[in-house]
């Protein structure tokens, strides 16, 4: 029997979607930094999986949920809670920043979650109010994934 019930819809605006997709999203691999692009293939990122044996990984902050700006302490101590529940899930991380090219809004700290998958990281972004949030799987290209519906 087929349902009567409508696709959900997200709460994220086109222009919200269209700033996470031009941002850059720099992972701080001690001497070996890089930045990944939604959508563009990154060897480094590749190498980075490779490198820690993971076939994907997902980036992600606690910073400013659902996109409205917040004051430092509270996203300070956010980040801290989600930096403790990925350590809890026994996967190792590496330290990133999301940067708007454009220096229209403040970077966010982030964290890159390697071995991190979808549905996981759906979990963790959804817990700590995200509308967005980068994956990537074996082909390391990096992808916007809406958490919010």
């Amino acid at each position: 029997m087929a349902s009567s019930r409508q696709p959900a819809m997200t709460s994220v605006s086109a222009e919200l979607l269209e700033a996470y997709r031009r941002t850059d999203y720099r992972v701080l691999d001690g001497a070996s930094p890089f930045v990944m692009r939604v959508d563009e293939p990154c060897e480094p990122l590749r190498r980075c999986h490779e490198a820690f044996g993971v076939r994907c990984s997902s980036f992600i902050t606690a910073w400013n949920p659902r996109s409205t700006p917040t004051p430092r302490a509270i996203n300070d101590a956010a980040m801290d809670r989600l930096s403790h529940d990925v350590a809890a899930l026994g996967l190792r991380t590496l330290p990133g920043v999301g940067v708007d090219p454009d220096g229209t809004w403040q970077g966010e700290p982030s964290l890159l979650v390697l071995g991190l998958d979808v549905p996981a990281a759906l979990t963790l972004a959804r817990a700590y109010g995200q509308h967005g949030i980068v994956c990537a799987g074996p082909d390391a290209i990096p992808r916007l994934v809406i958490a919010t519906v």
